[in-house]
């Protein structure tokens, strides 16, 4: 880091009453990434995909590499412990994975079944068939009409990858919505899932066992959420999964070890606007085990949840006229726990643990203290693995809005050996922000994880780092043409 000390030492010769052009001249572009997440690395990755060589990342990450993808040890095997999974329309994912040469994880099957705390009110079977006519059997065409609200809805969403790949970028959230599904889209994001579901025909009984469920799984909320994130969640319930061989948090340090990123192990805790010849530039303050230090940029990323309520994030914004807002919004806790034992299948209505025939058990609104259960596998499996039958001690995966008490555990588990947690601010509470956040803060000062006030997944963060790439390039040479255009269905065909 000499060039940081050379600028440190330049800067503190200088009082704070002198003038700001007499900063030293920066050579190459420099930028700052706050956050080395998905949404961190993928910003870095697409910065110097856009810049070019000249680009200069710095990475700021108090915690681990990887953010909200992470393991945990059992058993001297690793277990995904944050996001498990993506679905298969996830493309820059699925981009990413080919160009870092990842592979995808060898798929064990499991059912499922859905659990309203009695007894179980939705059973997988081993035949697509009879699962189609459980499913008619119980709620009609119900879930006919969810999939065909939600096919429609993600019909659209895909526009932003041919967007994206033509250079286009937005400001904002309500843009980026609206350029995808005009006004409906904006409207789903302020009203519920259960409104729109039964505007088109899908029952309340199947909102209340099926829908509930699968959103209690990924947010770990009610259908009372926003409709747009209850679509995206829904979506991510349909089709294929896959996760990556080794443990999906090898794509973030995949990503920054191509790009060539310096990562540097602090907490930033402000960043001041200072301007010379005109043009901004951004003093990022750090603390970390040496000290305070700080350096300036050309660009900086906020790639990291920014929030009232979370007490870890006290970045402050200095020197900007007007203020940067504060980010209102609350964040939905989830608390994962590894729990190595023996499941308590009486508790699910099967005394005999060998007839117990499910490995991820999703819950209704009852019972209200956890709500998924998984029998879950390594991030490596080998070809001989196999899942362990339901008497064995197996490691089962607990989603739960809070820590599990002991009796709790007991509930669930007949014995155990272990039990490790992993607590996550995870997703927005949505409903707790009155608007949609921007991704341009300033000029060349950019908020990514702005999109997941829309919907959150490792997907939409890796959306949101391509745009706000693009954003930044656009705006670095002036290309408004580029950015926050209408009807770009049209520009883009007219461009083939």
């Amino acid at each position: 880091m000499a060039r940081a000390a050379q600028l440190l030492a330049a800067l503190t010769a200088l009082s704070l009453s002198c003038s700001v052009s007499l900063l030293p001249y920066l050579p190459g572009l420099l930028t700052a990434v706050v956050g080395a997440g998905i949404g961190g690395s993928a910003v870095a990755h697409f910065l110097q995909q856009h810049f070019g060589p000249r680009v200069q990342i710095d990475v700021y990450e108090k915690g681990t590499v990887g953010g909200r993808l992470a393991t945990i040890s059992v058993n001297k095997q690793h277990y995904e412990s944050g996001a498990a999974s993506f679905h298969s329309l996830s493309l820059h994912m699925q981009d990413f994975v080919k160009l870092l040469g990842l592979r995808h994880r060898r798929e064990v099957v499991g059912r499922s079944a859905i659990f309203g705390g009695e007894h179980f009110v939705l059973e997988e079977t081993d035949w697509y068939l009879l699962n189609l006519f459980r499913l008619w059997w119980h709620y009609g065409i119900s879930f006919l009409r969810l999939q065909m609200w939600v096919e429609e809805v993600m019909e659209k969403f895909m526009r932003i990858y041919k967007y994206q790949a033509h250079g286009y970028a937005f400001s904002g959230v309500e843009e980026l919505l609206y350029s995808l599904g005009e006004s409906t889209f904006v409207n789903m994001t302020q009203h519920s899932v259960a409104e729109s579901l039964l505007q088109v025909g899908v029952t309340q009984r199947f909102i209340d066992d099926v829908v509930s469920a699968v959103l209690r799984a990924s947010y770990g909320q009610s259908a009372a959420m926003p409709a747009f994130a209850g679509a995206m969640s829904l979506a991510g319930a349909q089709g294929s999964l896959w996760s990556v061989e080794g443990g999906n948090k090898l794509v973030c340090s995949g990503l920054l070890k191509l790009t060539k990123a310096n990562v540097i192990h602090a907490t930033v805790t402000s960043v001041t606007l200072h301007s010379t010849e005109g043009k901004a530039l951004y003093q990022v303050a750090y603390e970390n085990e040496v000290g305070n230090s700080s350096d300036f940029y050309d660009i900086v990323v906020i790639a990291t949840p920014l929030h009232l309520d979370n007490s870890s994030s006290n970045l402050t914004f200095v020197g900007f006229h007007p203020p940067i807002d504060d980010l209102q919004g609350s964040f939905q806790p989830t608390v994962v726990s590894l729990v190595h034992g023996y499941l308590n299948s009486s508790y699910f209505g099967f005394p005999d643990p060998k007839l117990f025939p499910f490995a991820n058990i999703l819950t209704t609104d009852f019972p209200s203290f956890f709500c998924t259960l998984d029998n879950i596998c390594p991030v490596n499996i080998s070809a001989s693995f196999r899942r362990k039958q339901p008497q064995e001690a197996a490691v089962w995966r607990v989603q739960s809005p809070k820590p599990l008490f002991r009796t709790q555990l007991k509930t669930l588990f007949r014995s155990y050996y272990s039990v490790q947690t992993a607590e996550w601010q995870a997703h927005p509470l949505y409903g707790s922000r009155p608007t949609l956040p921007r991704f341009a803060l300033h000029d060349q000062l950019f908020y990514l994880n702005a999109l997941e006030w829309a919907a959150s997944s490792v997907e939409v963060m890796a959306v949101a780092a391509k745009n706000v790439a693009l954003l930044a390039y656009n705006r670095w040479y002036q290309d408004l043409d580029k950015i926050d255009q209408k009807d770009l269905m049209h520009k883009v065909k007219t461009e083939l």
